[in-house]
């Protein structure tokens, strides 16, 4: 029998307003995930964080309602933490997620233990990456692992319309108010970047880290494998590399503060 500490668990708030998925025990980490992937994309990586932590990934790409609309992500991210008894967490963003986690972040600090971005644009850049993406197509099969391709396919056949209005609220959204909230609140940040990245500059990852006064660290494989933009999910080991290195709230000892 495995050990059900390190199980992952698709659930759904009490409230039934938000799902998620949950494995671990402790202190939490929360990851909000890409575009156009769910919760179960990002199952090896919980599993492997999980042994350390309580991880929880939410949907935020559902959705209620005619609309998706950001406040209404970012107040079930909210209700989501208050019913889970989750009062403060570490929290990791990847892509899509990063603009989300600036816009919680901003409006409740003191949920925020500390910050981790992942290959993302937090900042009025985001016409890069659809002008990346538009270009070099290729360069997004190539990332498309089955299990991701599953989920962008399960995500845009489930509610097409939503997740066009999320891409665009991704790209033109200015976000350079809520940066700087964040970095005048003082938490801990850390912006880690793909040795490889074929869909952002990493110039502009390293301009966004400056911005928010956060560490930049570009993620090499010891392996001399390419490290692209889905590596979070696609590598998860490394993650769990960095993360040691970055000695987050999340993974600290309780007694340690």
């Amino acid at each position: 029998m495995p050990d059900q500490s390190t199980v992952a668990r698709p659930a759904r708030s009490p409230s039934g307003t938000l799902s998620h998925l949950e494995v671990g025990a402790g202190r939490p980490l929360v990851i909000l995930q890409g575009f156009g992937t769910l919760p179960r994309t990002y199952r090896s990586t919980a599993l492997l964080l999980g042994r350390r932590c309580r991880v929880v990934v939410p949907a935020i790409f559902a959705n209620r309602g005619l609309r998706w609309q950001p406040e209404a992500i970012r107040e079930d991210l909210r209700r989501l933490l208050d019913e889970l008894g989750i009062e403060r967490a570490t929290f990791v963003a990847h892509s899509f997620g990063g603009g989300l986690l600036l816009e919680l972040a901003a409006a409740c600090p003191e949920r925020v233990a500390d910050l981790v971005f992942i290959d993302t644009l937090g900042m009025s850049r985001e016409w890069t990456l659809a002008a990346e993406a538009a270009r070099h197509p290729m360069r997004l099969l190539w990332m498309a692992t089955p299990t991701a391709a599953r989920d962008f396919a399960a995500a845009a056949l489930g509610a097409p319309l939503h997740l066009a209005q999320a891409a665009w609220w991704g790209f033109v959204s200015d976000r350079r108010h809520d940066v700087g909230r964040v970095r005048e609140s003082g938490i801990d940040a850390h912006v880690l970047w793909a040795s490889r990245d074929s869909l952002l500059a990493r110039d502009d990852g390293r301009a966004f880290a400056a911005d928010l006064d956060a560490s930049f660290t570009v993620v090499r494989s010891p392996l001399g494998t390419p490290v692209d933009h889905d590596w979070l999910y696609r590598h998860p080991w490394l993650l769990a590399d960095q993360v040691d290195r970055l000695q987050l709230w999340a993974l600290r000892d309780a007694s340690s503060g």
